[in-house]
């Protein structure tokens, strides 16, 4: 990795720990790009770049005294930095939509809903994620069972001129199919000017949409069971999915590096079997999923 590159993905990695209230790790990390950037010989703007830093070092400490009236800030486990390593920061060059979208849908693994919605209104605003960005926000508010909260979101758009007609309908017909998976059965409202025929396009997506799975375990106490759950965010072919604290005996067979050979993927428009492998697990210690599990699937 070039110089640039290298001091770039510091910088990033210091923002997303300050966005998750990680004072320490941010701290850590603007201080080591400070370093780097001191000691690269011929790098442009060196000044320049020493100010911006400065000025988040300056912001972080403003977080840290208002979050210390309230109780000292958490701090990352070892397991929770493996997760940001191995789910967050995936994408090699991190100028790419996928990166984007990582650090976003790496919220979630911390039970940052809240945070991870607002990260994801923001790349509304690029056209090439917006349906993306539109459907793991329609996620993020399943997550937490708020159905209601998820079609006023659709609402939202439907009636306003941000999304063009072609994107919304795919957004609807991906709501519905959720809506159908839980037995719900709900005819979304459309724009006069979209046609049925836009929703069941598939040749412009690249990567399969996935709204919920089965995983069915071959050891352990609960071999030959089968836990259903929805997906909570997706990038590309990696999911997160959240376990609820009740399902013991599954959070215990999902480690991280477990091979899962038996898991149907639902998709708006297709049901495959298909395997996965648990690239990540972490407990949410905050939120409305407190106690729960977040775990990361890469769908093989």
């Amino acid at each position: 990795m070039d110089i640039t590159k290298q001091i770039q993905s510091l910088f990033n990695e210091a923002k997303v720990y300050q966005s998750q209230s990680l004072f320490a790790e941010a701290r850590e990390k603007y201080i080591e790009t400070a370093r780097l950037i001191r000691k690269s010989e011929g790098l442009k703007n060196k000044n320049k770049l020493i100010t911006i830093i400065s000025k988040r070092l300056k912001a972080l400490e403003s977080d840290v005294n208002g979050f210390e009236k309230l109780g000292a800030s958490p701090r990352m486990s070892l397991k929770e930095e493996d997760v940001v390593k191995e789910s967050l920061f995936l994408s090699k060059d991190k100028k790419t939509d996928t990166y984007a979208l990582e650090v976003a849908a790496a919220l979630l693994g911390f039970g940052q809903f809240e945070q991870a919605i607002k990260e994801f209104e923001q790349l509304l605003k690029r056209d090439t994620l917006r349906v993306a960005a539109a459907k793991n926000i329609i996620r993020c508010h399943i997550a937490v069972s708020s159905l209601k909260s998820a079609l006023a979101e659709y609402q939202k758009w439907l009636y306003g001129d941000f999304f063009p007609s072609d994107q919304l309908e795919k957004i609807r017909f991906f709501i519905e199919a959720i809506l159908k998976r839980k037995g719900i059965d709900k005819t979304l409202p459309r724009r006069e000017a979209a046609t049925a025929d836009k929703a069941t396009e598939t040749n412009e997506e690249t990567v399969l949409d996935i709204i919920s799975v089965i995983i069915t375990l071959d050891k352990g106490p609960q071999k030959g069971e089968g836990l259903a759950l929805d997906v909570s965010s997706q990038t590309g072919n990696i999911i997160s999915v959240i376990v609820s604290d009740v399902d013991q005996g599954f959070i215990d067979n999902l480690e991280v590096g477990s091979r899962l050979d038996d898991v149907q993927f639902f998709s708006p428009i297709a049901v495959l079997r298909g395997s996965g492998i648990v690239s990540g697990k972490t407990l949410i210690g905050s939120g409305q999923k407190k106690g729960s599990y977040s775990i990361v699937i890469k769908v093989l």
